[in-house]
């Protein structure tokens, strides 16, 4: 009988119809082919589908459907038969509404005659709209129950007002309890081959990663350099490795022969490594074109030597990397860190060796004793071609770092670079001073990323010593007057020749004599400051004022001074011809600045 609220609940032991062991033998056969068919523990999708084709061809139902409660609480149709609207599968509905609600929610089965006309079921209007375009009218649903949860329910319908006996409730109910089965199985079928391929996948992970270590290790046993390194991680790990210095300049970049990322390296390092934190774990990040970073830096100690950068192509999963990945490239980083600390050692040592080279060579010049041309022909310098003397300096670096980027220029153009009496000394082998003084003032400059000056003096017959005193001197007087980025040799500076030339300070004294040689005098015995009040005067233009305030003086002292100078040097200092006085001064200020130590 109907229930009061439209719904009738199945009764399993209702009375046979006629016929009923000829239907029953069907239907047995029937179940016993669908439980066969379980056994091949085929795809889900295929046993739900063999589940309602043999439910609806013993039932007799215009069309069946089985339905399953997603992750997201709607109940959607996984498989049918007899349907004729492809919307109707693509329909998805609460759990907690319609005839399948109430299935899910007793955990038994239910019917309507009419579905449409059922009051006391929660509609889903856009349900409703499928049943009337699918003219589907009775419908019995039983629940599918996994180890005592719903979930989900299988359906028979038909297009026109019917009841349902409790035979075909009874047997409904046989199939969906097979579809539970099935359903449960083929989960736990699916979840055990996930497992499988998830361990295989593991598995070779971990061969390819115990491969690139062992071969890692081969690079740096078998003398390789970092530039090898780089090269094994790109064509392993696909996409474009990059190695940074401590500044994050790109040293090396290599990429994967198979699947490179097609990034410039020059525009990585600065965005990449300027947060990264100085640790051997791997940080990633995506930027806005798609490409996936992970960033690892090396260290020796407490002493940052740079970071290893892998470039690739994002994913779907937003570019998260492989655990297994990102632990080979952290392995890496330990690599590098002895290659790079094995290449320092080895230039530290060359450094030490070419300074003490080049200090030898400027203490005992001039001329080459036979022990010197023994120890520079080791190094395959030949010392008697090195003719150019240059020293190097910059506001910004020390001597010391300055000397260390020479070793470099060095080693290339086979001469010697080092630290003498304070200052950055290279001595090579030049044939256009002009030309390789500016050479090596860019390349610094590049290096360095601010001003230096380089200043050059040709060696003549192994005196490098001299070349050096002159060189040093220029660059002090260059500095002086204001020329703090430039490559020059003296000769172009050749109007203060005088003041850095040892040979001509013979000259020089003579000249200052008759110039301000008074004014020297007179300073020197009474304690006064007249060259340096004079040589303001004239820095600013005879402006009384001006130079008042350079000198922190008052104008009434300021013009007592002058008188004294007037007393000394004569009346008519202001009005004669005073080039030769200024020009004095000047070298005398030149001069004191480029004999003063460094």
């Amino acid at each position: 009988m109907p229930r009061r609220d439209g719904t009738v609940a199945g009764d399993p032991d209702g009375e046979l119809e006629p016929h009923a062991l000829l239907r029953r033998q069907r239907e047995l056969a029937s179940l016993y082919a669908t439980a066969k068919s379980l056994t091949a523990l085929g795809g889900l999708d295929e046993v739900l589908q063999s589940i309602v084709h043999h439910a609806h061809d013993l039932i007799g139902t215009d069309f069946t459907y089985l339905s399953l409660v997603g992750a997201d609480g709607r109940l959607s149709a996984r498989a049918s038969e007899g349907t004729i609207s492809p919307a109707f599968l693509a329909a998805g509905i609460p759990a907690g509404v319609g005839l399948g609600g109430k299935v899910l929610a007793s955990r038994s089965p239910h019917w309507v005659r009419n579905y449409a006309a059922a009051t006391l079921i929660d509609h889903d209007p856009g349900f409703d709209r499928l049943v009337a375009t699918e003219a589907l009218v009775a419908l019995l649903g039983v629940p599918l129950v996994i180890r005592g949860e719903a979930v989900g329910a299988l359906f028979a319908a038909d297009r026109s007002e019917r009841s349902f006996r409790a035979d075909e409730i009874a047997l409904l109910t046989a199939f969906a309890d097979h579809a539970a089965v099935a359903l449960d199985n083929a989960r736990l079928y699916e979840a055990s081959r996930n497992a499988l391929r998830e361990l295989q996948i593991a598995y070779r992970k971990i061969e390819r990663a115990q491969a690139v270590h062992e071969a890692l290790t081969g690079v740096v046993l078998g003398g390789g350099t970092p530039g090898d390194v780089a090269q094994l991680l790109a064509d392993q790990l696909g996409g474009s490795v990059t190695l940074l210095d401590r500044t994050g300049a790109a040293l090396v970049h290599r990429d994967s022969a198979s699947s490179p990322c097609r990034t410039p390296p020059a525009t990585e390092p600065a965005d990449t490594v300027k947060d990264t934190p100085r640790t051997a774990r791997c940080t990633t990040s995506v930027d806005t074109a798609g490409v996936a970073r992970s960033t690892a830096s090396i260290q020796a100690g407490d002493s940052y030597l740079g970071a290893l950068v892998w470039s690739r192509q994002a994913v779907a999963d937003h570019g998260a990397p492989d655990e297994t990945d990102l632990r080979t490239l952290e392995r890496a980083t330990h690599i590098l860190g002895l290659l790079i600390l094995k290449e320092q050692a080895v230039a530290e040592a060359s450094e030490r060796l070419s300074g003490e080279l080049l200090t030898e060579l400027m203490v005992g010049s001039p001329g080459i004793s036979p022990a010197q041309r023994t120890r520079t022909r080791a190094r395959h310098i030949d010392v008697d071609r090195l003719n150019l003397v240059l020293v190097a300096d910059s506001p910004a670096v020390s001597p010391t770092d300055l000397a260390r980027h020479l070793h470099d220029i060095a080693r290339e153009r086979a001469g010697l670079a080092g630290e003498h009496l304070g200052r950055a000394t290279m001595v090579l082998h030049s044939t256009g001073d002009d030309h390789t003084v500016e050479e090596v003032h860019h390349r610094l400059r590049r290096t360095l990323g601010g001003p230096v000056v380089v200043v050059g003096e040709r060696a003549v017959e192994h005196d490098w010593s001299r070349a050096f005193s002159l060189a040093s001197r220029c660059a002090a007087v260059m500095r002086a007057i204001g020329h703090t980025d430039v490559g020059a040799t003296t000769g172009r500076y050749a109007l203060y020749a005088m003041i850095f030339d040892t040979e001509r300070v013979g000259e020089l004294d003579r000249f200052l004599s008759d110039s301000i040689g008074s004014l020297l005098d007179y300073d020197r015995r009474r304690g006064t400051d007249l060259v340096d009040t004079l040589s303001a005067y004239y820095l600013n233009r005879a402006n009384v004022a001006a130079t008042a305030r350079a000198l922190h003086i008052h104008v009434n002292t300021l013009l007592k001074r002058l008188d004294r100078v007037s007393t000394v040097l004569g009346a008519g200092w202001r009005t004669e011809n005073d080039l030769e006085l200024q020009l004095g001064l000047r070298l005398h200020q030149l001069r004191t600045i480029a004999t003063a130590p460094s």
